[in-house]
């Protein structure tokens, strides 16, 4: 199997990684001891405890990169898992569900990933959407459980595409044939998770320094029109710089981190409005810092679709 670090293409990325996260864990041990040496600060807390995530993530995505194409499957199956369990664990069950939820997570979620390991792009495309869409509902009614049915029927089939479909297109860019960049569709998952994730860090500066017009106060407060456009501003400035690790000019990867960038946006504020409904901050508490899984992936799961395709078709 071909190994993506002695190529030398994704190896800088890691190390740009490791760079901007040491000066920010010497910014955020420098804050803590100016400000609060001996007490709880929950502002310089909170920070320090997503750098320390963001070194955990780093880590692991590198383990996973450095592994290659399976190492990188097994791990966002596993974020597939974890994603649909924080989701379910939210949603209203029944016993008639029992057996739908055990084909939707030992079924569906590792045949959505093997037919992705052996590139069936006929099949994995429409294996949630068609399939699963369509005979799960059949499992469910042959329980002949019919309280809340279309509500429970409905909520599984939304995890299914958001936690296992949507999240599956990440490895899915392994997948791709695009003449003249072989071998390096790694750094196609690099610039997606930098670009979207790169925004989302963006939008939260932007609007701590201006934000003032929240875009959605009932669903996320915290979101600010000045948030958005400058953040999505910058984060299409850092896609442009990117270009050279993907087959794109700087425009072309201007125009694609746009679209993923409010495609991510709008991704997190559906999922707000999904955790305001069932009234919880957070998906769960896997991750110091940023809550569960769902909670760090919610803008990739709405770009990635987006973001496949527009490779896929747009670069043949």
């Amino acid at each position: 199997m071909h190994n993506p670090f002695p190529s030398m293409y994704a190896l800088p990325i890691f190390l740009g990684a490791v760079a901007v996260l040491t000066v920010a864990s010497v910014i955020g041990w420098l804050l803590k001891l100016r400000f609060a040496p001996e007490e709880p600060h929950a502002v310089i807390d909170n920070l320090n405890s997503r750098i320390r995530a963001w070194w955990w993530m780093v880590g692991v995505l590198a383990v996973a990169f450095w592994v290659g194409k399976g190492g990188v499957i097994v791990l966002f199956a596993l974020l597939s898992f974890f994603a649909l369990r924080e989701y379910i664990t939210l949603c209203y069950t029944r016993r008639g569900d029992h057996l739908v939820l055990l084909l939707a997570f030992f079924i569906a979620l590792p045949v959505q990933y093997a037919l992705i390991w052996i590139d069936w792009y006929g099949l994995y495309s429409i294996f949630i959407p068609v399939y699963a869409f369509l005979l799960l509902p059949i499992f469910a009614a042959l329980s002949a459980d019919t309280t809340r049915f279309l509500e429970r029927a409905s909520k599984v089939q939304w995890g299914l595409m958001i936690c296992v479909f949507c999240l599956s297109h990440v490895p899915a860019l392994m997948t791709l044939h695009i003449p003249g960049y072989e071998g390096r569709n790694l750094l196609l998952i690099a610039f997606l998770v930098l670009v979207v994730q790169g925004s989302d860090v963006l939008q939260y500066i932007w609007g701590k320094l201006l934000g003032k017009h929240k875009v959605a106060p009932e669903l996320s407060p915290s979101k600010t029109w000045e948030g958005l456009i400058g953040g999505v501003v910058s984060a299409t400035v850092l896609g442009a710089g990117l270009h050279g690790i993907t087959p794109f000019t700087a425009l072309e990867a201007a125009l694609v981190a746009f679209v993923i960038c409010l495609m991510g946006f709008f991704g997190g504020l559906v999922m707000s409005a999904i955790k305001r409904d069932r009234g919880v901050k957070d998906w769960g508490h896997m991750i110091e810092g940023h809550g569960g899984i769902l909670d760090r992936v919610d803008s990739v799961v709405f770009a990635e679709p987006i973001f496949f395709h527009v490779v896929r078709y747009g670069w043949p």
